[in-house]
Order: structure tokens, then C-alpha cells, then sequence
């Protein structure tokens, strides 16, 4: 029997374009009308309209925590013009939270951009900071009564790699120096929210919140034990999965570290070449563990190693994201086991997690996959809308309940 700590968060999340529907006002609604997404988002699952419904789901679940985000392009669908409808609305979600006795934990950037925003250049521009860290300021006006736990920007280094590497989001560029330059801005600008969010919660003389970004970590392992592949492995791992956390801690930025962690990369390189040594893969199907439907490796032993290389930071850690898609539900309920012994095993060995929170609450747009990868513990019926319980989310539940693993 595993037991975790009677004070643990338990719970699922979501992201507002993922889920919502009808997000008209940012890059990517327009990207996907151009025709350059798989599918459109569409109505997406109705959670702007049935938010209320799925958080009477999560509260049947035993979820004391749940993960939102919060729609900039809907707060400030022009430059320097705030809707205070919208505002009005976010404060609705977060109190229905409340009301369950559930614990918000609410993240300012997943991706999408107001459409203002991104034909000024977006991330790209130094701009973007004071941009940023003004909206952050007026949305933690309006819910830092409500909220304790934010996540500034989700997965920035994401972000990085595929709108500005490879050039699979938008605003598809493929630059080395455009990459640089939004990784930097990202960083920027989440230090300077975190300050203004603390000397807000300061000016108020509330408790103080805690503060931190959604960290995509991934596991970085050599498919033969060979120089190369050694030298991949270390330098994804300093850049992907530390250098962004290393800048905000020197920083003192990090109340707690949000994490996000799905799979692995097995490394076999070809040529020497950087293409090769930060983005080269196995290609001669060595990857032999279980996956999901995308193709990602599922690996819990990478979540454990990771973990306790995230010690050394000496904050509390938090799991923002950690979830398979697949129309297997009993191949879901494995992944969730092997993580959580995978968890459970590092904080027995010191390592301080404060919660788990799954990805995803429910079945969702996955950007430029379209709504084909199902992640939810709730299935969605596209046509109806119909909400339908998995049975991992009951499996899960029970762990939410008990705060044991058998």
C-alpha cells in the first residue's frame, strides 16, 4: 500500500481553447480558419457553457484541486481594452471551484495569443513583457481573493520548439534567433508577473501566493551507450529541461516548480549536426515500451529520474500535467499507476510534491492533432456534447478519496 500525505492535491486539468469553444479573438482561431490546422476548434467541448457541469464531475471524482487557464485574447480582445464581462466570467469559474471545495490553480498563458497581440509581432518583440505582465496584473486583481496557485506561462519551451523550430503552430517560423529571442521575452516577463503578482497580493495584505510557470520535462535517454548520443542526451537535458529553470531561480522566481512530464526520447544519432543533437530520435524502432496514440513512449521510470534531479532546486514541486491518450481506458489507468508509484518513490526519497493533477479533466482539442487524441478521464461526445465517465477516473478517484495505491 502507497500512502501519500493527507494535504496532497488531487485533481485534473484543462486549458481554455482546448475546451471552451468559440475562442475567436486569438492566433489560433485564425490559424485554423486559414486551413492550415488539422481540424477547427470549433465549439470544442462547450466548457465556457458547461464549466459548471464538469466541475460537478471533478467534485464526484474526489478532486480537491483543478487547473484552468485563463483566456487573455478574451480579457483583452484589443490593445489596452479589458472586458470586464470576461473578467466577470473567469471570477464565475473560479468561485464555482470554490464553492466544491476545490482548489484553483490558474495559468495566464497556454499557447494562444490575442490576435492584437500576435500581429504586433508577438513573443518575438521585447514588448511582449509589459503587454503580458499587464494583463497578469489585472486578472490577479480580479481573483487574488479566489486564487493561491498560478502558473504564469504553460510550457514555454513547447511553444519554443514548435512555432518557432520546427514551425508546426503559428506563427510557423523556423529560426534559431526568433527562438532565442521568445525563450528570453518568456522568462522576462514571467519574472516581472511574479513580482507584480506578489506585490499585489502584498498591497492587499494577503497571504502570499504561490508563483511559478507549467515546465514541460521530458526524459532523455541514449538508445546505445555511445559518445554522441551521451553528448544529445546532456545537452537536451541542460536546455529543455533545466536552463529555463536554472534563469528563474537565480532569479528567486519559483514559489514551487510546476511540472508537466508524458514520455521520453530515445536518442540515436547519424551526423554531427544540430538538427541531429537536439532534435535526432531512434529510427530503427527500439522504442518498445507501451504508447499512446500519438507515439509517445509511456515511461515512468524517466518521471522518477527527473524528479529527483529536480531536488536540487529546493522547492515544493507540483504536477501540472501528466496524462496518456488513448482509446485504451485500462492502458490509461496503467499509465496513471506506474506514474503515481513512480511519484510516490521519489518523495520517499525526499523529493517535496505537493499535488497531481491529471491531463486531461476531459477530452479536448489537442492543437494542431485536432480532437482525435483523447486524453480525458471524461469522455466527450463531439456531436452531443455529452459528458461520459471513464472507468480510469472512478479507478482514480478512489485514489483521490483514500489518498492511497494499492
Amino acid at each position: 500500500m502507497i500512502t501519500f500525505p493527507k494535504d496532497f492535491f488531487w485533481g485534473a486539468a484543462t486549458s481554455a481553447h482546448q475546451v471552451e469553444g468559440d475562442n475567436c479573438n486569438c492566433d489560433w482561431w485564425e490559424w485554423e480558419m486559414q486551413g492550415a490546422a488539422r481540424e477547427k476548434s470549433g465549439k470544442a467541448c462547450r466548457h465556457y457553457e458547461y464549466y459548471q457541469e464538469d466541475f460537478d464531475i471533478a467534485q464526484s471524482l474526489n478532486h480537491n484541486c483543478h487547473r484552468i487557464s485563463v483566456e487573455w485574447s478574451r480579457i483583452e480582445p484589443h490593445e489596452g481594452e479589458f472586458c470586464d464581462a470576461q473578467i466577470s466570467h473567469y471570477r464565475e469559474v473560479v468561485s464555482a471551484l470554490r464553492q466544491r471545495g476545490i482548489e484553483p490553480v490558474v495559468t495566464l498563458h497556454h499557447f494562444t495569443n490575442p490576435l492584437w497581440f500576435s500581429r504586433k509581432g508577438g513573443w518575438e518583440q521585447k514588448s511582449s513583457r509589459a503587454y503580458f505582465v499587464r494583463y497578469a496584473r489585472r486578472i490577479a486583481e480580479a481573483l487574488c481573493d479566489k486564487v493561491s496557485f498560478w502558473a504564469t506561462i504553460n510550457e514555454p519551451l513547447i511553444y519554443v520548439y514548435e512555432a518557432y523550430l520546427i514551425g508546426a503552430w503559428p506563427p510557423q517560423k523556423k529560426s534559431l534567433s526568433a527562438a532565442h529571442k521568445v525563450a528570453h521575452n518568456f522568462s522576462c516577463a514571467h519574472i516581472q508577473a511574479y513580482k507584480a503578482i506578489h506585490a499585489l497580493y502584498a498591497q492587499k495584505k494577503l497571504p502570499a501566493p504561490k508563483v511559478s510557470i507549467a515546465h514541460n520535462i521530458r526524459a532523455f535517454v541514449p538508445c546505445r551507450d555511445s559518445l554522441k548520443n551521451r553528448l544529445a542526451c546532456y545537452l537536451r537535458n541542460k536546455y529543455f529541461n533545466f536552463s529555463i529553470l536554472d534563469t528563474l531561480a537565480r532569479h528567486h522566481s519559483l514559489d514551487f516548480i510546476g511540472i508537466n512530464y508524458y514520455s521520453r526520447d530515445l536518442i540515436d544519432l547519424g551526423p554531427w549536426d544540430i538538427s541531429g543533437i537536439l532534435m535526432g530520435t531512434c529510427k530503427k524502432h527500439h522504442d518498445i515500451l507501451p504508447k499512446n496514440s500519438l507515439g509517445w513512449e509511456i515511461y515512468p521510470q524517466g518521471f522518477y529520474d527527473l524528479l529527483i534531479r529536480l531536488k536540487k532546486y529546493n522547492v515544493p514541486l507540483f504536477v501540472l500535467e501528466n496524462g496518456a491518450c488513448t482509446d485504451d481506458d485500462a492502458l490509461r489507468w496503467d499509465f496513471i499507476y506506474g506514474h503515481l508509484k513512480a511519484l510516490s518513490s521519489a518523495m520517499q526519497q525526499g523529493v517535496k510534491v505537493q499535488g497531481y493533477l491529471y491531463w486531461s479533466l476531459v477530452d479536448n482539442f489537442e492543437w494542431d492533432k485536432g480532437f482525435g487524441p483523447r486524453f480525458g478521464l471524461v469522455e466527450i461526445d463531439y456531436r452531443t456534447f455529452e459528458r461520459r465517465i471513464r472507468l480510469s477516473a472512478k479507478r482514480f478517484a478512489a485514489v483521490c478519496k483514500s489518498g492511497t495505491l494499492e
